[in-house]
């Protein structure tokens, strides 16, 4: 994070939050898809908080097939991400289940491509799955205004993986008063009992496992799933509605 109070990050940071590469994130903002909120006084480009929501919200598109084109239609409202979830949802459901992995086999794929394409097969052939994946875009799609529950949107988790790095690296136990401070600070006066059940609702490991293999089989830098930090609220979040 840049160091002037601002709470910008700068290209290389926003990758780090994210677990996208540089190169993705630069192409992304040059096609117009992530412009950034500013740029520094030596012209370099920093994102604030809703770029991190929205980054969050093309990486998914992007993972469900569409072009950069239609990606932009819906950053820019001109479909909403109800109708290309219902889109492709229903195309899932189809007999072209597999155009939903977005991931083609190279000409001469490694075993471990193949193996991972295999199992990204049968992963997505999975009602549950599906349904996690929906819940995921609707979770992605979700904006940080007055109506939007603490703990349901992305605004939310950038803040999450701040608050819950900085208290990882300090040490602090969940459970411990420290810990309910770092809470009372994140989601105010929020029932820690409904965040925890939102959050618990999106926490399905097998979002990451698609995320894994996707970049296995078109040869993308792994991602971040964040474990710790996410692991690290849900503990205190269930120290605090423990009976």
């Amino acid at each position: 994070m840049t160091d002037d109070g601002t709470g910008l990050l700068t290209i290389g940071e926003l990758a780090r939050a994210t677990g996208l590469s540089v190169r993705t994130i630069r192409y992304w903002s040059d096609e117009g898809a992530l412009p950034p909120a500013t740029r520094s006084a030596g012209g370099y480009r920093l994102y604030d908080a809703g770029s991190f929501a929205r980054l969050e919200l093309v990486r998914t598109l992007r993972e469900l097939g569409l072009g950069l084109t239609d990606v932009r239609r819906v950053l820019t409202g001109e479909t909403t991400v109800a109708q290309v979830a219902a889109a492709h949802v229903a195309a899932l459901d189809a007999r072209n289940r597999l155009r939903f992995a977005a991931a083609d086999l190279p000409d001469d794929p490694t075993p471990e491509q193949v193996d991972a394409w295999v199992e990204l097969v049968e992963l997505i052939q999975e009602p549950e799955f599906r349904a996690a994946m929906r819940r995921m875009i609707e979770f992605n799609a979700a904006d940080r205004g007055p109506d939007v529950p603490t703990g349901s949107s992305l605004w939310f988790m950038s803040r999450l993986i701040r608050s819950a790095g900085d208290a990882l690296r300090d040490g602090v136990e969940p459970g411990t008063p420290r810990a309910a401070a770092v809470l009372r600070d994140l989601i105010g006066d929020a029932d820690p009992a409904a965040v925890l059940k939102r959050l618990q609702a999106v926490a399905d490991p097998r979002l990451n496992r698609y995320r894994e293999l996707s970049a296995v089989v078109n040869g993308w830098d792994r991602p971040s799933a964040r474990t710790e930090e996410f692991g690290w609220v849900v503990a205190a979040l269930e120290s605090q509605v423990a009976p």
